[in-house]
């Protein structure tokens, strides 16, 4: 039971330690698309990355806001 303790908690340091630093977001398409995504990862039960009370807040209110704060990361792949 320690064990499993231990290894969700080095799991969330890991996490927030993570450096983010994602590309500018260079259309509203783009950015409707990645909220999206982050919506489903939200109501899937991903921890929120920002300040906003997730409970009295939309999935997608929330992922908005973690893009707003570029809490985010992501890659835009060229398709050439």
């Amino acid at each position: 039971m320690a064990d499993k303790k231990a290894e969700i908690t080095e799991e969330i340091e890991q996490e927030e330690t993570q450096i983010i630093d994602p590309p500018p977001i260079d259309s509203k398409y783009r950015m409707i698309i990645l909220a999206a995504q982050r919506s489903k990862q939200l109501q899937r039960g991903a921890n929120s990355r920002t300040d906003i009370d997730v409970r009295k807040s939309k999935p997608t209110r929330v992922a908005m806001k973690e893009l707003a704060e570029k809490r985010v990361n992501f890659e835009i792949l060229d398709q050439k």
